[in-house]
């Protein structure tokens, strides 16, 4: 794991190397400053002290500290270079990975999951990567100078907080494992957080709408109000660190105290017999010490409770990073989509390899290019599941499915893709003129190119209706536009794409069926060489196909042109003279 994350340093290797540099020569000179403050201070106890040896102490002081200071710095500055640097890269990688996703790859995870993991688990991982270049170096560093130079002055009464060392650790660690276990399931609650807030903004017209603001905002307060619990259950116990640290401490400095000055005075020492000289300069430097191997102490303790929270975010990003796509690129794909000719062959397919029933079954078509083909069915019945494997959104369960003679598995994903425009069910518009979201079919298209697109998607009048015509701004998810205009808007962004096959997931749906005969209409008339492929819900929309299927419960139940249909299908009678109101009250044919 730490291997696949390391991978996202890259240009900034060079500030993660000269960060734990500092930071070992700040503890060294801190280490020094005390030992060698430890003659300064018996010098000037001295009955004559010699103002030289005092100057000379002292400008040493001054420089180690200088350089103990400008290597804090540095390693502060660097920390941070390599650390945002770090976090920089990992969010695009990440996001590159979800960018190559298949539609399956993404069902598998919830957007507020993958949102959370982009953001927030991103941030721990920062500030773990900090830590490590920082804090991870320093502190054992200075806990070992610490019980060196201890010993070094005086290794009778280094001994204490050698001895406290063991009963602290033990404390300290226990409360670290307890709060390890609450901040991993604090995590996965930032997903359901995230979730109530991206379904309460996405719907937020809904939610008025129907009066709920009340129960989203207690939908909200349940999920915020749980993540809160798990952290301050967690927090509670992690705050015992400071009194548990605090007892340790003042024990320590008692007893440092009793026998340093039981050991100035007799110059003896309890454990060790014999004749000790001891100074005040000595007592003082080992106090010091003894205080920063108690803090050394908790804030190991610390760090570990914050690096088992980023061990949990870690984990998450790796699951996005080995996650692999189920659609790849063959080894030595096609790299020209030849015709819009499209034939499905025994084709079985579910979402899930697991999954007790099939979406689609048996599925044979036979779609010649150029042609117009309809596709009616009622919800549910794999009318959007049946185009998205043309574009090989997903895969095929069993059989194949063929696009200008080859099996789509064949291409390579982008050729395949750039020859199939597909307007799905869902429209989407990004924040952006109206231009910049029609170049999504061609980013180098004119703009006589996309007024003929938006003429034949019938959009280009009420474009020019706008004051700033095609160079109106677009709002976040087309707010400023109607459900039609979005539609229209789509369909002429699917139209500069240039090609071989065109789909229209219900496409049409929001506009009136006079602009929706005028749209296939200018379909016909000024790309009769493309395959359109037409998913609606009004006969309308279908009825001048050169072949219509009717789709039922994942299975093709017929196929045939609109007056075969109206003859011989059931579903197509009910459809048709359901929509057309045509019949007596008991149901029979006028």
């Amino acid at each position: 794991m730490l291997k696949l994350l390391a991978k996202s340093i890259r240009e900034y290797k060079i500030y993660a190397i000269l960060t734990p540099i500092a930071m070992v020569l700040e503890v060294l000179m801190e280490s020094f400053i005390v030992f060698i403050g430890k003659d300064l201070i018996n010098i000037m106890q001295a009955d004559n002290p010699e103002i030289k040896q005092v100057l000379l102490y002292g400008l040493l002081l001054i420089v180690m500290a200088t350089i103990s200071l400008l290597c804090g710095i540095g390693g502060a500055v660097f920390g941070a270079r390599a650390s945002t640097g770090f976090a920089k890269n990992l969010r695009g990688d990440l996001f590159k990975k979800i960018q190559d996703f298949s539609f399956s790859n993404i069902d598998s995870f919830k957007t507020s999951s993958l949102v959370t993991r982009l953001t927030t688990d991103v941030q721990m991982c920062q500030m773990a990567f900090q830590m490590i270049l920082r804090i991870v170096i320093r502190c054992p560093l200075q806990l070992i100078m610490a019980i060196i130079m201890g010993f070094m002055i005086n290794y009778e009464l280094a001994l204490i907080y050698v001895l406290l060392l063991p009963a602290l650790g033990i404390i300290l660690f226990t409360i670290v494992r307890v709060t390890m276990k609450i901040f991993r399931r604090a995590f996965t609650k930032y997903d359901n957080l995230n979730n109530s807030v991206q379904e309460n903004i996405k719907g937020i017209r809904v939610v008025k709408s129907y009066v709920r603001e009340e129960h989203e905002k207690e939908k909200f307060s349940f999920a915020s109000n749980d993540l809160s619990q798990n952290f301050k259950k967690a927090e509670r116990i992690v705050a015992l660190n400071n009194p548990v640290m605090q007892i340790f401490i003042h024990v320590a400095i008692m007893l440092l105290c009793y026998f340093g000055a039981k050991t100035a005075v007799t110059h003896e020492f309890i454990v060790f017999p014999g004749k000790i000289d001891f100074s005040v300069g000595e007592i003082s430097s080992l106090n010091t010490y003894g205080l920063e191997i108690l803090s050394s102490m908790m804030m190991l303790a610390m760090i570990f409770v914050t690096l088992s929270m980023s061990l949990e975010s870690a984990r998450r990003i790796k699951e996005v990073m080995l996650t692999k796509s189920d659609i790849v690129n063959p080894e030595n794909p096609i790299m020209d989509v030849a015709s819009g000719d499209i034939v499905f062959e025994n084709v079985n397919f579910k979402y899930k390899a697991d999954a007790d029933k099939n979406v689609l079954e048996n599925i044979n078509l036979n779609i010649k290019s150029g042609q117009t083909v309809g596709i009616l069915g009622s919800t549910g019945s794999g009318k959007t599941s049946l185009v998205n494997l043309i574009s090989r959104l997903y895969d095929v369960s069993s059989g194949a499915i063929y696009v200008g003679g080859h099996d789509v598995r064949e291409y390579d994903i982008e050729v395949l893709r750039n020859q199939i425009s597909v307007v799905l069910q869902k429209n989407l518009l990004f924040s952006g003129t109206i231009k910049e979201n029609l170049r999504w079919g061609d980013k180098e298209a004119t703009d006589e190119q996309m007024i003929e697109a938006c003429k034949t998607a019938c959009a280009d009048e009420f474009i020019q209706s706008f004051p700033k015509g095609y160079d109106t701004f677009i709002e976040e998810g087309g707010s400023n536009v109607s459900g039609g205009q979005k539609q229209r808007l789509c369909i002429a962004r699917a139209l500069l794409k240039k090609p071989k096959v065109l789909i229209l997931d219900d496409s049409t749906s929001a506009v009136d069926t006079k602009t929706d005969m005028l749209i296939r209409k200018g379909l016909k008339e000024n790309n009769p060489q493309i395959t359109k492929i037409i998913i609606a819900q009004r006969i309308s929309s279908v009825s001048d196909a050169d072949q219509i299927i009717i789709m039922n419960d994942g299975k093709i139940d017929a196929i045939g042109k609109h007056d075969e249909l109206l003859k011989t299908n059931k579903i197509y009678q009910e459809v048709y003279y359901s929509q057309n109101k045509v019949g007596d009250e008991d149901g029979s044919q006028n």
